[in-house]
């Protein structure tokens, strides 16, 4: 639901879903989608302009979540998340380092929207 309102444009009404989501996930243990809910989390937050370094922190969160569960799909998507949002040209050299660390776990899939996103991503700049 929160990603259905982002998508219109609703970012401020998806947020507090986000974080419900986030509070269940404590609450029941049930991970599953723990690190792409920080994920989203961090997004809203840059799209809500809200503090950078809490959506910062809730990138490094889904990273390390997606590491956990050994989740390389998951983590792409957050270390491609973590390198839009870096403000600062350090913070994005070091999650771009980290984007091309990830991306070079895959060995199939180049096709995907992800992947290449993430090929798109490295090539800029």
């Amino acid at each position: 639901m929160a990603e259905a309102l982002a998508r219109e444009g609703r970012g401020t009404d998806a947020l507090p879903i986000a974080e419900e989501a986030l509070a269940l996930v404590d609450q029941t243990s049930e991970q599953l989608f723990e690190a792409e809910l920080h994920r989203l989390r961090g997004e809203l937050l840059l799209t809500a302009a809200g503090p950078a370094e809490e959506a910062e922190a809730s990138f490094h969160k889904a990273v390390a979540v997606a590491r956990k569960q050994e989740a390389k799909s998951l983590e792409l998507r957050a270390v491609m998340s973590l390198v839009r949002g870096a403000r600062k040209k350090k913070q994005r050299a070091d999650a771009r380092a980290q984007l091309a660390e990830t991306l070079g776990w895959f060995k199939e899939g180049f096709e995907t929207h992800d992947l290449r996103d993430a090929r798109t991503l490295l090539d800029e700049e």
